[in-house]
Order: structure tokens, then C-alpha cells, then sequence
């Protein structure tokens, strides 16, 4: 058993000792995700990268992942999988002759 539905399992098992999977919808879940990530921004906020709260950053990291596991679980997506496939999507937007260096958007290359 992969680490990513080990993980998935014990969220969905910590979810359903709580009767939470009732709120647990991909809308809501997705929502959450967004929340979380804002959470993660205002770790950064107005501050240099370095001077971020390691602590706070691996929180919010925790709760977008979390979300994140559970919204791919719903739709059985392999994680690993639709990540290479994005990645795969990006070296063909972002050729490294092109894209090395820069932070131009695929479309400005």
C-alpha cells in the first residue's frame, strides 16, 4: 500500500469516527483547501521567505494536503500519476530552452 493511501485512509477513518463525511463534498472540501492555503500565505506575509515560521508552514502544508488527499481520493485519481501527466503538460509549455531563468508565463516565452 502506497504512503499517500495510507494517509487517505487514516483521514478518511479520523472523518468518519466523526460523522464528517457528510461535509466532506469536493465543493467543500476544495473551499477548506483554498481557506488552507490562505492560511499558508499569511505565514509569509510581511515577512522575507526565510523569516517564516517553519512550524506554522508544515501546519498549513499538513491541511492543504489533507484536503487535497481527500478531494482526489472522491474522484479516485492517483496522485502520483496526475501529477507526472501535469508535469509532462509543463515541459511541453515550459521547454528548457525557452523557460531556463525565467519566470515569463509559457504564453511571453
Amino acid at each position: 500500500m502506497s504512503e499517500i493511501k495510507q494517509v487517505t485512509d487514516a483521514l478518511h477513518a479520523f472523518r468518519d469516527e466523526r460523522d464528517w463525511a457528510q461535509f466532506h463534498n469536493p465543493k467543500d472540501l476544495a473551499i477548506a483547501l483554498s481557506v488552507e492555503a490562505s492560511e499558508l500565505l499569511e505565514v509569509f506575509l510581511w515577512k522575507k521567505p526565510e523569516e517564516a515560521d517553519v512550524a506554522r508552514v508544515k501546519e498549513e502544508l499538513a491541511d492543504i494536503f489533507a484536503f487535497a488527499f481527500q478531494i482526489a481520493a472522491h474522484y479516485q485519481l492517483d496522485i502520483p500519476q496526475i501529477v507526472s501527466e501535469k508535469m509532462e503538460k509543463n515541459r511541453l509549455k515550459y521547454p528548457v530552452e525557452k523557460a531556463k531563468g525565467s519566470a515569463k508565463k509559457y504564453t511571453e516565452l
